[in-house]
């Protein structure tokens, strides 16, 4: 199992009783990630206590100003949202984002992101992710604890990972087979999805790319920065779906820099 590259990261959290809890719900579920940016309380006796012993995580916690520091070295990101948004992101259901993250944990860090107790995520936060989940609750009452919310998607993440586990176990029927040497059939779509894409540019290495794309387009007139907000969120969902390797991002950000008058290829020069 890969849980241990899955970080639960928690925006602005506004009480340390809900941080232990948190601490909690993952330690259960064989989550070890936890990760705070800008905690409106530190971790204090109500945390500890709340945590019921998953204290370890708590003190390893990592504290981060930003989120983009938050989400460094992570190749996908998704968002926990209770709210539906003007502007459609893709979306999973929890069963499908404990999927997704397992999948991509196989080659490298992963993220959930879990917004604020009161408001959860903005819109710009939203921006980081490359895919929104939203638990089912009841429509005339959806509101849930940041706490209770993070178990249900460890223990999707858990459940997850047990079945696969099971699964290839599984020996194969057919005669002359080896089930020493099967996979089962979600390690082979795992195998074969993230072995092509294995050099996926991260979340903060997108954030990079983000502010140059954005002042870019003030360079050249494209865009007024004080009125783009959607413009804004419409091309980081764009460039969330196409997902970029490394090689792909260099080469966007060499077209940045060309029309913005600092890097003209030797033939065009005069």
């Amino acid at each position: 199992m890969r849980l241990s590259r899955v970080r639960f990261v928690l925006v602005e959290p506004s009480l340390s009783a809900n941080m232990g809890a948190v601490a909690r719900a993952m330690k259960t579920m064989g989550l070890t990630q936890l990760v705070l940016v800008r905690p409106q309380q530190a971790i204090d006796a109500e945390a500890l206590a709340r945590a019921a012993g998953a204290d370890d995580l708590l003190a390893q916690a990592m504290v981060c100003d930003s989120l983009t520091e938050a989400l460094s070295g992570c190749r996908l990101v998704i968002g926990s949202s209770a709210r539906a948004r003007s502007l459609a992101w893709p979306e999973v259901d929890p069963a499908g984002c404990a999927a997704q993250l397992l999948q991509e944990s196989v080659q490298g860090e992963v993220a959930l992101l879990l917004g604020r107790e009161r408001s959860g995520l903005t819109n710009d936060e939203l921006s980081h992710c490359h895919f929104l989940t939203r638990i089912a609750t009841n429509p005339d009452y959806s509101s849930l604890n940041i706490a209770a919310a993070a178990q249900v998607f460890a223990y999707e993440l858990r459940r997850t990972a047990l079945q696969w586990q099971a699964e290839a176990q599984i020996p194969a029927r057919a005669p002359g087979r080896n089930p020493a040497l099967e996979l089962s059939r979600a390690e082979r779509d795992e195998t074969d999805e993230t072995d092509e894409r294995a050099d996926l540019a991260t979340a903060d290495e997108m954030a990079g790319f983000y502010g140059h794309l954005e002042q870019t387009l003030a360079q050249i007139g494209f865009a007024d920065p004080a009125q783009s907000g959607t413009l804004r969120l419409r091309l980081r969902r764009l460039f969330n779906r196409a997902r970029p390797d490394r090689t792909e991002l260099n080469i966007l950000r060499g077209i940045l820099s060309a029309a913005a008058g600092r890097k003209r290829p030797d033939r065009f020069r005069r």
